[in-house]
């Protein structure tokens, strides 16, 4: 829920809101060995072509572009070549107290690897080595930091290629409206939908923005109906983390009347094979004592009933 804040002597609404979500990739046959050996606390390189050693591996030769299939184990221990401070971590980094970033070659290395160094102070030619991680899943994270001293080759061998790696992603902001927002969101707390007319080439946009076609922003503030029709839509059978539904089921683009731009929301109550363009439907308000400055206000559209719309009346939509 947005709330009242104080911008520039302007009372206007702001929340909190967090972007997440879990990168995920395939290792492919080079960094799935890499990173069953740090889960075995071991750390390989690639030896290309021309003798070097590098630590991350290479997938493939800069010299000759061929895959790299020579891959072997250097130290746990290496130098600093270069670092920098950071007196205030952020959420996610490896540690949360100041540390440093540190550019480190590993003995055996020929080029060397960014990670955070746990030291009180830093200087270019330090003798650092791998801190693990006390349970290691074959993740760049099972290496948690680097710490002063030297270190043995005590790892395990052997251990299958780890083939698929998760890292999970979070932004944290805090969105402030504009006026426009600002009044859109007012009106849904209030059971209204509201939009705004260009005042160049009149049409009416919801939510309120600044006119794409001519580079304005809106002026007229213009209440348009809680029912419309379907104009383009998708059916999503695909299930994902974190999904409120379950597939198969229907995010279409719906035409208000009064409006001209759609807006995207879930069609319900209808079976998803028989969405259709032209289809009118009608909102689906939520409790009234659940309402707030939200989009959330509107759970979703369903068949209003009436005859589909004419499709000239949607035609420009598509």
């Amino acid at each position: 829920m947005l709330e009242r804040v104080s911008l520039i002597d302007v009372d206007t609404l702001a929340a909190p809101l967090t972007i997440a979500f879990d990168y995920t990739r395939s290792l492919g046959p080079v960094l799935g060995r890499f990173m069953a050996g740090l889960r075995e606390r071991r750390v390989l390189g690639a030896r290309t072509s021309d003798g070097r050693v590098h630590v991350p591996p290479l997938e493939y030769d800069p010299v000759t572009h061929e895959p790299v299939t020579d891959l072997v184990e250097v130290s746990p221990t290496g130098t600093v070549v270069s670092w920098t401070w950071n007196a205030r971590p952020v959420e996610g980094q490896p540690l949360d107290r100041p540390f440093g970033w540190a550019l480190i070659r590993l003995d055996g290395a020929d080029t060397p690897m960014l990670h955070a160094v746990d030291a009180s102070e830093l200087h270019t030619g330090m003798r650092v080595r791998i801190r693990w991680t006390p349970a290691r899943q074959g993740h760049i994270r099972d290496i948690e930091c680097f710490e002063p001293g030297e270190s043995d080759m005590s790892g395990s061998t052997g251990g299958e290629p780890v083939e698929i790696m998760t890292t999970p992603i979070r932004l944290h902001y805090t969105h402030t409206t504009s006026t426009e927002e600002d009044r859109y969101l007012r009106a849904l707390e209030q059971g209204r939908i509201i939009g705004q007319r260009c005042p160049a080439c009149r049409k009416v946009y919801v939510p309120p923005r600044v006119c794409p076609a001519d580079g304005v922003a809106p002026d007229e503030v213009v209440e348009v109906a809680d029912r419309g029709m379907v104009t383009t839509f998708c059916v999503v059978n695909v299930p994902f983390a974190g999904q409120r539904l379950t597939p198969p089921y229907v995010v279409a683009q719906v035409l208000l009347d009064g409006a001209d731009i759609p807006i995207s929301h879930l069609i319900l109550g209808v079976e998803a094979a028989d969405v259709r363009m032209g289809m009118r439907v009608a909102a689906v308000w939520r409790d009234r004592s659940r309402w707030s400055t939200t989009p959330e206000n509107i759970d979703h559209f369903e068949p209003s009933g009436e005859p589909d719309a004419p499709y000239e009346s949607y035609a420009e939509h598509l």
